[in-house]
């Protein structure tokens, strides 16, 4: 038997099969091999086609099938991990209206920050542990104003993981975590944030029926079952936005326990026991998958833009040409740390929400033409991700996260010994690398909800740490100086909020 799990992101969709009996991930695929097509019809728009997710989504599973040679009655259960905070729009007959709003559109922000001053940041903040920013709701608001048309005709409003949901059960429904990460979810009653949606107008019917994030969700339609190879009455049973997701599938469940990822974007993740919130909202509080009233378990989300791409960045523009990363990361290894003075600021990939939504760009300092090369700049920019992380995290301390040991997918900038040993250092905290992806740990996450798995540490026992990176004493010294001498350029260029 096995666990089939779905990352649907904004590059690709992601399946993954999962052996019951050994836990183990036993087949993996993405499609499309290039990355999926975002629509930018102006300036700071992003859109997707929701229909490539369900083509894409329909050749993934195909893929593992086969590779698995997996029969249909084979599937235990589904879960699904998906990107966060976009919209989708259904009508009575369950089709979309017009194309998604994903995560990174930016068109909805000033109706986030109107919302914000005219309810009041104590209100908001104390009862979605949030500002309206940029959220699913946000962007609601604009539809109802600008496409009228498509907002009168809309049944359902929901986030990406809800439509593919309900492509697959046939039922439209959503979860409180997910809610939650719209900025949807009043903590102080448990229940939908009633205030925001009679603020903006909207009718709370247009929310769809809520399931539980672990737990029966719908099962597998005929027609869906045909169109992917499965078989129909399969149970759907595990639901999560992309970062709290990625979190489970590291075991990260508990108060005190932080994932972080360094894809082309930053993220780090921490479960908190209270249903506490950045009084700045740098950082977001959201429903962690395991969230209930009477045991909260509230995820904080750090994310910063400019990481891996920086790296990239740095390769293509820095390193020698036709650098490998695997070449790039020996080069930063052979210069000092702190780089002999140099330091990276790596916020140029948009506004920063650490930085309270202000763009500094990105900035070198302290070059000097004689004693730096090449290995001086690439460390720099390792650091200066790294110092970042530091940054931010040191905000989610003040919520009472100790970041004591970090669970990180080996992936990314995780693969950078300069990258992760900073990180250690600077931090002090111990970070411990595993082999797995955001789709095995929606088919983990599958296989607790369907009750396959008696609890998460069963669900995880198959989980190795491949690889540990702890601080180390002899660098404590210079790695502090070094981020000291980041934390100052980084002020003279960004007044605190």
């Amino acid at each position: 038997m096995y666990l089939l799990g779905y990352d649907i992101g904004s590059s690709s969709v992601k399946a993954c099969l999962v052996s019951v009996r050994t836990g183990e991930a036993v087949a993996g695929a993405f499609f499309p091999k290039t990355e999926m097509r975002i629509k930018s019809v102006k300036a700071g728009w992003a859109e997707q086609d929701t229909e490539n997710w369900w083509d894409n989504l329909k050749l993934a599973t195909q893929a593992v099938m086969a590779a698995a040679q997996a029969k249909p009655d084979e599937i235990a259960a589904i879960g699904l991990s998906y990107q966060m905070h976009g919209l989708v729009l259904t009508d009575e007959r369950r089709q979309a209206l017009r194309d998604a709003i994903i995560w990174c559109d930016s068109r909805a922000i000033p109706y986030g920050e109107k919302a914000f001053a005219d309810l009041g940041a104590e209100r908001c903040l104390s009862r979605t542990l949030n500002a309206p920013g940029n959220f699913t709701l946000a962007k609601l608001a604009w539809v109802k104003e600008h496409e009228p048309g498509v907002y009168a005709r809309t049944k359902y409003y929901m986030l990406p993981g809800d439509y593919i949901a309900l492509r697959l059960t046939g039922e439209a429904s959503t979860t409180a975590s997910g809610l939650s990460e719209g900025v949807g979810w009043d903590f102080m009653h448990h229940a939908p944030a009633t205030f925001l949606y009679t603020y903006f107008g909207f009718d709370t019917n247009l929310i769809p029926p809520l399931v539980p994030t672990l737990g029966m969700q719908g099962r597998i339609t005929a027609a869906a079952a045909r169109e992917l190879g499965l078989a129909a009455g399969t149970p759907l049973t595990y639901r999560a936005g992309d970062q709290p997701n990625n979190a489970l599938a590291l075991n990260v469940l508990h108060p005190g326990e932080v994932a972080a990822t360094a894809g082309t974007s930053g993220v780090v993740y921490g479960v908190n026991g209270d249903a506490k919130y950045d009084p700045l909202s740098r950082v977001n509080s959201f429903a962690h998958v395991n969230h209930s009233r009477s045991q909260p378990r509230i995820g904080v989300l750090l994310c910063i833009n400019g990481t891996a791409i920086l790296n990239a960045w740095m390769r293509t523009t820095v390193a020698p040409e036709g650098a490998g990363y695997d070449e790039m990361n020996g080069l930063a290894a052979t210069a000092p740390v702190g780089s002999e003075g140099i330091s990276v600021i790596p916020f140029g990939n948009g506004a920063e929400r650490v930085l309270c939504n202000r763009e500094p760009g990105c900035s070198v300092h302290g070059v000097n033409f004689i004693r730096h090369g090449k290995a001086h700049l690439i460390r720099a920019a390792q650091e200066g991700i790294a110092f970042s992380f530091k940054y931010g995290m040191d905000i989610m301390n003040g919520m009472g996260i100790e970041t004591k040991t970090i669970r990180a997918g080996h992936a990314n900038l995780f693969l950078s010994p300069v990258f992760r040993q900073t990180l250690a250092n600077s931090t002090g905290g111990v970070i411990e690398l595993y082999n797995t992806d955001g789709a095995a740990g929606a088919a983990r996450g599958a296989g607790i909800g369907a009750g396959v798995y008696r609890d998460a540490r069963d669900a995880f026992a198959s989980l190795k740490n491949i690889h540990t990176v702890a601080p180390q004493p002899a660098a404590a010294a210079a790695t502090a100086a070094a981020y000291g001498r980041w934390l100052e350029r980084l002020n003279a260029l960004h007044r605190q909020c």
